[in-house]
């Protein structure tokens, strides 16, 4: 694939998640079915909750990574860049998105060591697909993937899905793990696996663990659907017939949380897949995260600016703290223990 078609696939990409109306799944994440049960009496001041999280050894005022996004390469740039002003004023962690056209072209669409100096105190996050790594990237491309933006691990995509219904996608997988595991010996930085929206199981958790990765993002179902997405850019009847039948395929978000972490008790978990507002954010965390992504949410306000970006997040992370306030939790290892009403069931009473 040219460098022009990769682009241009980046672009429609960008134009088609804007559109909620077009690009979200049918699964419904999970997070609406959860109640925290309400404590009147916190016996807490709402300004001394302590919300901070730490990830790579670099402190979070907030549990929060704003995630991979995709962008055409005339936008990239100031997406980025207002991300990452936005992350730093934020003390939150940024993962950008795919660096393959950067890599195979060098067209950096502001992926730069800039982009650490306009965020010289959080976690950056290099990315690109586990498809790239199957087909021959390795610890090159790796290492200049992270060099690219001087960052404190690499993301390595999961999107078999996507790969399989997009015109032209990857799909040959064979030796994902194999690849994987041989990068995680020789890159001096950590791994993170993460799904793209149709979750992670907790057997392939499992093993993307014992391959060496150090933090699992299960980016569940229940946002974005990226079959929803290649449905929309393909102009072929026969493709978006393909795509359009795994719009509601999927691992909701709220059920790969709660498996993986049953699964794999020690591990670093990222939740991201449908993630609305600070509520949903707390939900996570009781289910098992220890951190949670974002991306489309806030795709709007990346456009527009960092002052943009920093205000929606402003009042997600408020949101969570109520949350925290409202459950008698004053930090996140409280919440995780939140109690949660039990399914309502009127034939009891």
């Amino acid at each position: 694939m040219t460098k022009e078609n990769i682009a241009e696939r980046k672009n429609d990409h960008l134009d088609i998640v804007l559109d909620p109306r077009r690009a979200c799944s049918l699964v419904d994440p999970g997070y609406a079915a959860l109640t925290f049960e309400h404590c009147a009496a916190p016996e807490l001041r709402l300004d001394d909750i302590d919300v901070r999280a730490v990830l790579f050894g670099r402190t979070l005022s907030a549990p929060l990574l704003i995630s991979s996004m995709t962008g055409g390469a005339a936008r990239a740039t100031q997406i980025n860049r207002h991300l990452a002003e936005a992350a730093e004023a934020l003390g939150i962690a940024l993962g950008v998105g795919s660096q393959r056209i950067a890599l195979e072209t060098g067209a950096d669409q502001g992926l730069t060591r800039q982009l650490r100096q306009l965020a010289p105190s959080v976690p950056l996050l290099a990315n690109f697909g586990a498809a790239q790594l199957v087909a021959g990237y390795g610890l090159d491309e790796a290492q200049r993937a992270v060099d690219m933006i001087e960052a404190d691990a690499l993301i390595i995509h999961l999107n078999p899905l996507q790969e399989a219904v997009q015109t032209g996608g990857d799909r040959d997988w064979r030796g994902v793990f194999t690849a994987i595991e041989a990068l995680a010996l020789r890159l001096q930085v950590p791994l993170v696996a993460k799904e793209v929206g149709a979750g992670l199981s907790p057997a392939v958790a499992q093993r993307l663990l014992e391959a060496g990765v150090s933090v699992i993002d299960v980016a569940g179902a229940g946002g974005t659907s990226w079959a929803a997405v290649e449905a929309e850019r393909t102009q072929d009847p026969r493709q978006r017939a393909i795509a359009t039948a795994f719009t509601g395929w999927g691992i909701p978000s709220a059920q790969a949380i709660a498996r993986v972490r049953r699964a794999c008790p020690g591990a670093y978990l990222i939740a991201s897949g449908g993630i609305r507002d600070g509520i949903d954010a707390a939900k996570a965390i009781r289910l098992g995260a220890d951190l949670v992504g974002q991306a489309a949410g806030v795709l709007d306000a990346a456009l527009v600016g960092p002052e943009a970006v920093i205000e929606h997040f402003q009042v997600l992370i408020e949101q969570l703290r109520i949350a925290c306030f409202c459950t008698g939790s004053p930090d996140l290892v409280a919440l995780a223990q939140a109690p949660l009403l039990p399914p309502f069931d009127p034939s009891g009473l």
